[in-house]
């Protein structure tokens, strides 16, 4: 694709701004990225947990992991601009999920994949749980399934903001325009899309156009005649302060659905869970369900880390997952019925830790016509139409 070539992205957040970064610094091409909240105040990266990890039951999000990860690692060396050099904070202490009879057999499945992709993942006894987290209540636990870090996996968390922020200066550097607009329509001709029109009824021309809107993607999609199954769905944060630290603590993912990570080394931790099933999981982010710690978490939490019984709540958020309610996978390629229109929306929950390989590839694929560096066709839209859903296990 010629550099000239005129590509609009909706959506401002780390997966527009990643596709911006590798369109300008691998093809030359100088995109226009539309955001519609330049403060990035409500933005699902912005508010994110923001981890990584490679337990994961299928294959592609394995890869796509691994791929990533390998950049994060040197994001402050491929994405520096000038002298600056971003850091993202990315620690790996691990993800460690817990299951009982009843989910050993599917952590059992899940770590014999991704040992076979090159994961080093261990399965773990409730005697050898107790001796390596010896704070960890294994009560009901029948087997721990932790992922440790290698050359070609790990497993931790990092600033999401930074990364955010460290791609859309990269790609500003490379050329690319973020403009503050909402998209809300398109101008279109035999099938191809050749202007995004904007709330305020400009109209900006296009040879390609991507949607990566997130939570906001699925209007965009209907107005080109397709049906997005991507919904905003709340989550709840908290955050945490309490007695002390938890030698060598991982990300812990309990069978009952919470989890919980250190937020540093002073005693302070994060936590959340999926919304209780009383509530509405897209109601406004000012709306924080501060009675699902009080009633539901800190329970749980004191059962499987005595030390938890007493915590003090310092504070509390929520973001959104672009969450797609077909199979809670990324929803990545051309948009079927077009010519020019592109998707990457829908992942559910771990978009910032796939949006290094992913915004790679959707500039392969609109400067090439095809992937080159990892194969992203497992993700493609037509498995909506064609009820072919891609499931992923153990999505929190």
């Amino acid at each position: 694709m010629d550099p000239s070539t005129k590509v609009v992205i909706i959506g401002g957040g780390v997966m527009g701004a990643a596709t911006a970064s590798f369109l300008g610094s691998r093809f030359g091409i100088q995109a226009t990225v539309l955001e519609r909240d330049a403060s990035y105040a409500r933005a699902s990266s912005a508010l994110s947990v923001c981890a990584i990890r490679q337990q994961f039951s299928t294959e592609i999000n394995i890869r796509i992991s691994q791929q990533s990860l390998a950049f994060y690692r040197e994001i402050g060396r491929l994405l520096a601009v000038g002298n600056d050099r971003p850091n993202i904070g990315l620690v790996e202490p691990g993800y460690l999920y817990l299951a009982t009879d009843a989910g050993a057999q599917v952590l059992t499945e899940n770590q014999a994949l991704q040992t076979r992709c090159g994961a080093v993942v261990a399965l773990l006894s409730p005697a050898e749980l107790g001796e390596r987290f010896p704070w960890l209540s294994t009560e009901q636990i029948a087997v721990g399934s932790l992922g440790l870090s290698s050359p070609m996996s790990g497993e931790g968390w990092f600033d999401g903001y930074s990364a955010l922020q460290a791609f859309r200066q990269h790609a500003i550097a490379q050329g690319a325009r973020f403009v503050e607009a909402e998209a809300v329509d398109f101008d279109t001709h035999a099938g191809a899309v050749r202007s995004v029109i904007t709330q305020q009824g400009e109209r900006i021309a296009a040879d390609a156009v991507v949607i990566a809107a997130g939570a906001w993607s699925s209007p965009l999609a209907a107005a080109l005649g397709v049906d997005l199954p991507v919904r905003a769905r709340k989550r709840d944060v908290f955050a945490l302060q309490a007695s002390g630290p938890l030698p060598g603590c991982p990300l812990v993912i309990d069978p009952s659905g919470f989890w919980f990570r250190p937020d540093g080394n002073t005693g302070q931790f994060l936590c959340g869970s999926p919304p209780r099933s009383a509530d509405l999981d897209d109601v406004p982010l000012e709306q924080v369900d501060r009675g699902l710690f009080d009633e539901w978490l800190w329970p749980r939490l004191a059962e499987r880390v005595p030390q938890f019984d007493a915590l003090r709540v310092t504070g509390a958020w929520a973001g959104y997952y672009e969450y797609n309610t077909f199979d809670q996978n990324g929803l990545v390629g051309r948009l079927p019925g077009t010519d020019n229109v592109f998707v990457a929306a829908g992942f559910s929950g771990h978009g910032l830790q796939q949006a290094p390989a992913v915004g790679l590839g959707m500039a392969e694929l609109i400067a090439t016509g095809g992937y080159q560096s990892l194969d992203l066709s497992p993700l493609h839209l037509e498995r909506l139409s064609d009820n072919a859903p891609l499931l992923e296990r153990n999505i929190i």
